[in-house]
C-alpha cells in the first residue's frame, strides 16, 4: 500500500514540475518565473525525499540539502537581479 501511494505521489510531483516548467517558459512576468523556478526546486526536494523513502536509504539526504541550498541561493540571486539589475555589486573606491 505504501509503495503505491509513494508511486502516485511521484507521478503527481512530476506533473507539478512540468506545470511549473511551463510557467517558467511562458510566465507573464519575470517574478512569476522566479517563483515557478523556486517551486521546481521545492518539488525536486520532495521527489528525492520520496525516492529516499522508496529505496529505504539515507544516502539522498545530502542531495536534498544541496538542492535546497542551491534553490535558495538561486532565488536570492534572481530577486536581487530583478530589484537592481545586477547580482554582484562591485564597489569602487576612488
Amino acid at each position: 500500500m505504501l509503495e503505491t501511494v509513494l508511486f502516485i505521489s511521484l507521478i503527481i510531483l512530476s506533473i507539478s514540475i512540468f506545470a511549473c516548467l511551463y510557467r517558467v517558459i511562458k510566465g507573464p512576468s519575470m517574478p512569476d518565473r522566479v517563483i515557478a523556478l523556486d517551486s521546481i526546486g521545492i518539488h525536486i526536494i520532495g521527489f528525492v525525499g520520496i525516492l529516499s523513502i522508496m529505496f529505504n536509504t539515507h544516502a539522498y539526504m545530502e542531495v536534498i540539502l544541496l538542492i535546497g541550498i542551491l534553490a535558495f541561493i538561486g532565488t536570492i540571486s534572481f530577486s536581487k537581479f530583478l530589484e537592481r539589475g545586477v547580482v554582484i555589486e562591485h564597489k569602487r573606491n576612488n
